[in-house]
């Protein structure tokens, strides 16, 4: 189980290095945009090998990845809604809802690893690395937002902190409470995952980049170039 929490931990360590970055370092909005496509194009990546394509292989019961990947994306939808709601007129909408993207991405993630541990496999070096990648930027661009939108530095690292404790808890959970789950289980959690992050993509994170560059083409680029990254991860293992 520590083996377990510890990986989860040290990916998703990255969402505070990520908030660290955007307390200290003035970011231009253009080149917080370019970093959020990156970003995008790395997650797309996770989606496509990471989680989708895992979860076929692990499971023969394609309704159960079907399934998984609605919820998460109506998951999201809901959560989305009701922040979009609660903060009418106010500004940091935009920063909650990917956060919300990085709890509903970040904890079935960590459930999956504790999961593979308890099955035997080490942990995947390029899933860790390609998640660490794609958090960065996640945390960059909520946290400003969130500073933008008045709330202090402490309470955004309080709410960072509190989403890196629930996914290492997360994994500890997926090592003790999920041993000899079946296939289509383990992949309906990734699905999941996938279609939260794929709904969070399309509603906030790729729009955002592009508004804060004015719609500058090279967002469309930095995304390519962020999933070449995060593919190239994918396949050393």
């Amino acid at each position: 189980m520590g083996e377990a929490m510890a990986w989860a931990l040290l990916a998703a360590s990255s969402l505070l290095v990520g908030a660290l970055v955007a307390f200290v370092v003035p970011i231009p909005r253009r080149i917080l945009g370019l970093i959020m496509g990156f970003g995008a194009g790395v997650l797309i990546s996770a989606v496509a090998y990471e989680l989708i394509l895992e979860a076929v292989e692990v499971s023969a019961d394609r309704l159960a990845v079907a399934a998984g990947f609605a919820s998460g994306a109506l998951v999201f939808y809901a959560g989305d809604v009701a922040i979009d709601r609660r903060a009418t007129g106010s500004e940091g909408a935009g920063g909650l809802a990917l956060v919300l993207g990085a709890v509903l991405d970040g904890i079935p993630e960590s459930v999956v690893i504790g999961i593979s541990l308890l099955a035997g496999e080490g942990a995947s070096v390029a899933v860790v690395v390609a998640v660490f990648l794609s958090n960065v930027p996640e945390a960059i661009s909520a946290t400003s937002d969130l500073l933008t939108g008045g709330w202090s530095k402490a309470r955004v690292l309080a709410l960072w902190g509190v989403v890196v404790a629930a996914s290492a808890a997360a994994a500890g959970l997926g090592y003790a409470a999920l041993d000899g789950a079946s296939g289509s289980l383990v992949a309906a959690i990734q699905a999941f995952a996938a279609g939260s992050i794929l709904t969070m993509l399309a509603d906030a994170m790729i729009p955002e980049a592009f508004e804060l560059t004015r719609h500058n083409k090279t967002v469309g680029l930095m995304l390519a170039l962020g999933f070449a990254v995060s593919a190239a991860l994918s396949f050393t293992t």
